[in-house]
């Protein structure tokens, strides 16, 4: 029988986790962890994750607090307030909400965080701690992160002698997640566009990650048999079915005939997307570590 992968279960876990640290925390007299999400804009999507994070974040006890800003904000005024950030003590975790308005430079801003308050991972400084192999000074980025973590609910911690394939090479996931699997002594191959042969790649990994944003890219003749298929994208598709207009979300991976083939899959939605939120909330614990050592 497939394994069908419970992120939401998984996520569960490590929110609980969280939460319970927090509360020792109090109980030990330290204050609160403080995160700060920055959001610029209306777009509905952005406010959604924004709204979910803030909710997560106070179920885990954290002092949680959300930077509105208008469309027509500067590319000046938003780095003030992430310098402003940075120097505020109570505030131990940074995340300024992308995609932003398209008149800004989304780079600088992620660079300007302070690498100890950088809670997405995305800093050059984190990036690199993650490269060389440092998995411990440093913070990953969320969303390889929580995917790692379904991953050992099969394999373990130890990848020894497994194929990897990760589909997709972005500096937000694909290549983070490259080296996560590279760390637990996978043998890692990344895929991308410009790849010869996608399919026959495929074939040849015990352990597949599809991220690049095509829904139902990844067949079921891709697939070696048993493997684990960790599905991280979310693309919504028409659904007549539904009735006229109605759409649906799909991920990078044809669900259901490849769940014929596979070990072990993860499911879109309810596989690696609540793992995001949930290893967001556990950067912030660790920032709030980080701070109490300074």
């Amino acid at each position: 029988m497939t394994v069908i992968i419970d992120g939401k279960a998984a996520s569960a876990r490590v929110v609980e986790d969280v939460t319970g640290a927090v509360l020792q925390l109090e109980a030990s007299g330290h204050r609160k962890p403080g995160l700060a999400v920055v959001i610029v804009g209306d777009d509905p999507s952005s406010h959604a994750y924004v709204g979910a994070k803030s909710r997560m974040a106070k179920q885990c006890g954290f002092n949680s607090i959300q930077h509105t800003l208008p469309e027509e904000t500067s590319q000046e005024e938003l780095m003030a307030l992430v310098a402003s950030l940075n120097a505020d003590p109570e505030i131990d975790g940074i995340l300024v909400q992308l995609p932003l308005p398209k008149h800004l430079d989304s780079e600088p801003v992620i660079q300007s965080i302070l690498p100890e308050k950088d809670v997405d991972g995305l800093h050059i400084v984190n990036a690199g701690k993650l490269a060389t192999g440092d998995l411990k000074t440093g913070l990953l980025s969320c969303t390889p992160a929580g995917a790692m973590i379904l991953v050992r609910q099969i394999h373990g911690k130890d990848l020894s002698g497994l194929n990897a394939l990760v589909i997709g090479r972005s500096n937000l996931f694909g290549k983070p997640m490259a080296q996560l699997l590279l760390n637990a002594n996978a043998t890692v191959t990344i895929g991308h566009s410009k790849s010869r042969d996608l399919p026959e790649l495929a074939r040849q990994a015990d352990i597949l990650v599809a991220a690049v944003g095509r829904a139902e890219m990844v067949k079921a003749d891709w697939l070696k048999p048993g493997a684990t298929v960790i599905d991280v994208g979310i693309n919504r598709v028409p659904a007549p079915e539904k009735g006229s207009g109605k759409s649906r979300l799909v991920g990078d991976v044809a669900f259901e005939e490849c769940a014929a083939i596979a070990g072990a899959i993860t499911p879109v939605p309810g596989g690696v997307g609540p793992m995001t939120i949930a290893m967001l909330m556990a950067n912030t614990l660790t920032a709030s570590g980080l701070s109490a050592r300074e």
